[in-house]
């Protein structure tokens, strides 16, 4: 949930960047650099190379490209970004992601984040306030399966400006919130990111063949990264467009009762 906050400066120097936490946040230049020096080893290309690791400051090669978020997204671009998920998911060994840690904001932190703020929430109107509602009751209620869940390395940030396009191929940057996943758990984050669709609809997780069990837990993790976004909206920001907020509440609406 690192979108709505400015959680780092970043310092071009010809063919590097640098990237600063500016914020304090716990963890993050590690695991932005962990994430780099595994992908280095284990698909390389598909993220900057990391250079260099002092004092909090990740320095890594640019790579050019264009956000996916600045483009009309097409049928092109968004194969080109499932084939990149693809390679980032399977990257990491077996035994090398199981010595991971779990990356931030996986499904508990998640759920008693949302509950928290259903707890807090002072009525509002009436759609808004139902969503809170029927989101709690469900939440409250959530057992979700683990059985057939496939284990991942997952970016830890859905937003569509974190994929940038070449003209050939996706890659992919920002890993401060990176580490062990799954891929249903992952792939419902992006779905749900205002990214994939304040600008128009991209829908991400139709090009990823899962099993009867991912499928369940894709649409209940959905709905739980449904309702961070609707509280995480709920504030309006000149990011976004007029009125978003009110489309969240209509699809945590929708995705509740699907």
């Amino acid at each position: 949930m690192a979108d709505l906050q400015h959680t780092h400066e970043l310092v071009y120097d010809g063919d590097r960047v640098s990237k600063r936490y500016v914020d304090g946040k716990p963890g993050a230049a590690e695991r932005e650099w962990r994430a780099l020096t595994l992908l280095a080893e284990h698909a390389p290309g598909l993220a900057p190379e990391p250079i260099a690791y002092e004092d909090g400051v990740v320095t890594m090669s640019k790579i050019d490209g264009a956000p996916l978020r600045g483009l009309l997204a097409r049928d092109v671009h968004v194969a080109a970004m499932a084939a990149a998920l693809t390679e980032l998911h399977a990257a990491v060994p077996g035994h090398v992601l199981r010595a991971l840690p779990v990356r931030p904001w996986q499904r508990e932190a998640l759920v008693d984040w949302v509950l928290r703020r259903c707890a807090a929430w002072q009525p509002r109107e009436p759609l808004a306030d139902r969503a809170v509602k029927e989101g709690q009751r469900w939440l409250e209620s959530w057992s979700p399966g683990e059985s057939g869940v496939r284990p991942a390395f997952g970016a830890g940030d859905g937003n569509l400006a974190n994929f940038l396009w070449d003209g050939t191929r996706v890659r992919v940057v920002d890993f401060e919130d990176s580490g062990r996943s799954d891929v249903a758990f992952e792939l419902a984050e992006l779905a749900e990111h205002v990214s994939m669709w304040v600008d128009g609809e991209v829908e991400i997780a139709r090009r990823f063949e899962l099993s009867p069990q991912e499928e369940r837990r894709l649409r209940e993790c959905r709905r739980a990264h449904a309702l961070t976004w609707f509280f995480l909206l709920s504030h309006e920001s000149p990011r976004n467009p007029p009125g978003t907020f009110e489309r969240q509440v209509e699809r945590v609406l929708a995705i509740l009762e699907s």
